[in-house]
């Protein structure tokens, strides 16, 4: 199984880092594939650590795949030196990497929950906010994909944004319809 996630890394030299990743049960942790290159790649080879975040808030997914989003705040992890949280996560997993395989694309990192730890309650989903995740997910691979694929998809998922999204799931829905929009025409130009 896998789980949508907020995986929050630090640089070598602190920095903290935040990008939205499926995250795939396995016994006793993850196993997480970033692609190459990326910092959440950089930084999991370099502290061997991070924290799984759970969100139930759609501008977190978003913000973060289209850079059009406010800094998310992080702090300190709880148990595992050289880890920070986001801030407004609900609950998050705290974990080191136990073992690399390594892939010209996605290398494997297979992780070991260290620490497990409830902020917020969790009060469901309404269906924007898979909506919005699965928007993400398109937006994230525009590259790969043909327009009128991500204009059914798109279009089948608004159903869900106009009958149940909040102030929260439209603004993270509209930067989704920015970014593809901006796509299209850096593609015409």
């Amino acid at each position: 199984m896998i789980r949508e996630t907020i995986v929050t890394t630090q640089s070598a030299a602190g920095e903290a880092h935040v990008a939205p990743m499926g995250a795939t049960l396995v016994e006793g942790g993850y196993l997480l594939q970033p692609f190459r290159p990326s910092r959440t790649l950089d930084n999991l080879a370099a502290r061997r650590a991070c924290v799984v975040n759970f969100s139930d808030d759609a501008r977190i997914f978003a913000g973060c795949i289209t850079g059009r989003h406010r800094s998310w705040p992080t702090v300190p992890g709880t148990k595992l030196a050289g880890t920070v949280r986001l801030a407004a996560a609900l609950a998050h997993d705290e974990v080191e990497v136990v073992r690399m395989e390594d892939d010209p694309t996605r290398p494997r990192f297979f992780c070991r929950t260290v620490h497990r730890e409830t902020h917020a309650p969790f009060l469901g989903l309404n269906r924007a906010v898979a909506a919005v995740l699965e928007g993400a997910i398109l937006v994230s691979r525009l590259h790969m994909m043909d327009s009128d694929r991500v204009d059914r998809e798109m279009n089948y998922l608004s159903i869900a944004i106009e009958k149940t999204a909040g102030p929260a799931e439209r603004e993270a829905w509209d930067w989704l319809c920015e970014t593809i929009a901006d796509h299209r025409a850096r593609a015409v130009s």
